[in-house]
């Protein structure tokens, strides 16, 4: 069995736990455990790829038109003059 240490803990949070713990019938460690459990039995959720995060961040941020799709296209590298 592993072990783990949970250092600078905040007091409210340890006195919550021990409350719940308290009212599931459990020592703080066991609902601890417990919690850490149901925690790591969460389903993942696949992200959806770097653009569709990039584009979940900017939802409803004032953009009113579609950005084109550069896939196909071949892009130039712009020219300064001298």
């Amino acid at each position: 069995m592993a072990q783990i240490v949970v250092r600078k803990l905040e007091e409210g949070v340890k006195t919550r736990l021990q409350r719940r713990a308290r009212r599931n019938g459990r020592s703080m460690e066991e609902e601890v455990r417990d919690i850490l459990r149901n925690a790591a039995h969460e389903p993942e959720q696949p992200s959806g790829g770097l653009g569709s995060e990039i584009a979940a961040l900017f939802a409803g941020k004032g953009l009113t038109s579609d950005i084109l799709e550069l896939r196909g296209y071949t892009i130039k590298p712009p020219t300064f003059d001298e």
